[in-house]
């Protein structure tokens, strides 16, 4: 199911057929539609359109081609408007320096002024940004103080004055998109990702993470490639979402999922959490998400703040006995491989983690396990010869080529001595399993080209990860 995080399903356009564009919309399997208000007029006819549709949400702003038009009267109604109506953001706001329809000083002091509104009410904001990043981002850095601060802030974080927002229908570099996520934003695309002459956008999308990505379609605009020229409508979001898809090397299912989990957790359009997921599915790999504890306590995991891999909740209650993960797996025979990672170390479970693993391999799937490789530190015993048989691949997160560095990125209970228990572990799973992987995330301050060269030191493959993309 996806959700279509900005359509202006108000306008004129869709007056002669907007009941059956939201029953095709229905059909491609779109679950929401984010209104946003682009003017008062606007904003009245989202909020009423909210109230006829369960499916639509709307917003309230003021677009800058609007903002001439925003005097002491409408800024109240406004207000009221944001106040009486329920809108789950407030936007579409921001910057347009490509019409200019209104003048830039006017731009900026209305920008300021609903992004202290939104701060002010805890909602979302909805920006629009066109040839206009780096006032744009002055303007986002100066109101995160003025809103009590919170670079990095998380989609769904909940403190009020904290921000939460989306950069919608992105058009910036790779460099603003990261800027953006630093400041707590998600970036959304469009139609236009899939344009023939967009290959600069499609590669700017490619460097953002999975985990902020928003899909909308900006209808009635910016149809995709395949309708160039038409009339965009919520359906036609299935072609952005094949293209998001393949550039980050992920399945349409994911994609659906985790844009429409993170739009949840942005607009808080959530149903209660569900329960923990035992096993669970990224591309056709099977992950299993055997405990939620590990030894390591690394800067860069978001196990205690954010359990969610692409979409995935992780955060178990109580731990799963192996009968209820074969039970979670089922036939193991549909996937490319089961993969032991959840958010915790699966060797803290190693009795689980060699029982479940025995029913895969009598089915002639392939088994990895990703590891802090302190296993044998954690179980008091050399364990790569109980693993024979049983695992394909282990994948051991070295993370630093620096023991010191290691401490003090991993946190881990053993200290030092944990460093070393991995390396002894790498050099036993060498010998004993077919395949060891070691891998590294591009952390700052962290040498990979010195992780690489110990990997080969070592004479297991080397594997580059990136920071903030987990999954």
């Amino acid at each position: 199911m996806f959700i279509d995080s900005h359509a202006h399903i108000d306008f004129k356009d869709f007056d002669a057929d907007r009941v059956e564009m939201l029953q095709r919309a229905r059909d491609a399997g779109i679950e929401c539609i984010i209104n946003p208000g682009s003017d008062l007029a606007a904003c009245r006819r989202a909020a009423a359109l909210a109230g006829e549709f369960e499916m639509i949400r709307h917003a309230a702003g003021i677009h800058p081609h609007s903002a001439k038009d925003i005097d002491e009267k409408q800024w109240r109604e406004l207000v009221s408007l944001v106040n009486e109506t329920q809108p789950v953001g407030v936007g579409e706001i921001g910057l347009d320096y490509h019409y200019d329809f209104s003048p830039r000083g006017v731009q900026q002091e209305v920008f300021r002024k609903q992004l202290r509104l939104a701060a002010e009410r805890n909602l979302p904001v909805i920006v629009h940004c066109r040839e206009a990043f780096d006032d744009c981002l002055v303007i986002l850095r100066e109101e995160t103080g003025i809103a009590g601060g919170a670079g990095g802030a998380s989609a769904g974080d909940a403190q009020p004055g904290r921000w939460r927002g989306v950069m919608h229908c992105f058009g910036g570099s790779a460099e603003h998109a990261q800027a953006c996520i630093e400041l707590g934003f998600l970036i959304s695309f469009a139609g236009n990702v899939t344009f023939s002459k967009a290959a600069g956008l499609r590669e700017t999308a490619a460097n953002v993470p999975a985990d902020k990505l928003l899909l909308e379609t900006d209808s009635p605009y910016l149809a995709p490639q395949s309708r160039r020229g038409k009339r965009n409508e919520p359906a036609y979001i299935l072609e952005s979402a094949r293209l998001l898809a393949d550039i980050h090397a992920l399945e349409v299912e994911d994609i659906a999922r985790i844009t429409s989990v993170n739009a949840r957790k942005l607009f808080r359009l959530g149903t209660p959490r569900a329960k923990a997921e035992i096993v669970y599915k990224i591309r056709n790999s099977l992950y299993v998400n055997l405990t939620n504890r590990c030894s390591n306590r690394c800067l860069f995991c978001s196990r205690e703040s954010d359990p969610t891999v692409k979409g995935h909740w992780l955060g178990l209650q109580s731990e799963p006995s192996a009968q209820e993960v074969t039970a979670a797996i089922g036939d193991p025979r549909k996937y490319d491989e089961v993969v032991f990672c959840g958010f915790g170390e699966p060797t803290k479970r190693l009795e689980v983690l060699k029982k479940v693993a025995a029913y895969v391999k009598r089915h002639g799937v392939s088994v990895r396990l990703n590891t802090n490789g302190q296993g044998d530190i954690i179980n008091g015993r050399k364990i790569a010869a109980e693993l024979v048989g049983l695992v394909d691949t282990a994948s051991v997160s070295l993370n630093s080529a620096d023991a010191g560095q290691y401490v003090e990125i991993c946190r881990p209970e053993n200290g030092l001595d944990a460093y070393q228990a991995m390396l002894e572990f790498i050099k036993d799973a060498r010998e004993r399993l077919p395949k060891v992987i070691v891998t590294a995330l591009d952390f700052p301050g962290v040498d990979t080209d010195a992780c690489r060269r110990l990997a080969d030191e070592l004479g297991v493959t080397y594997r580059q990860r990136k920071y903030n993309e987990v999954g």
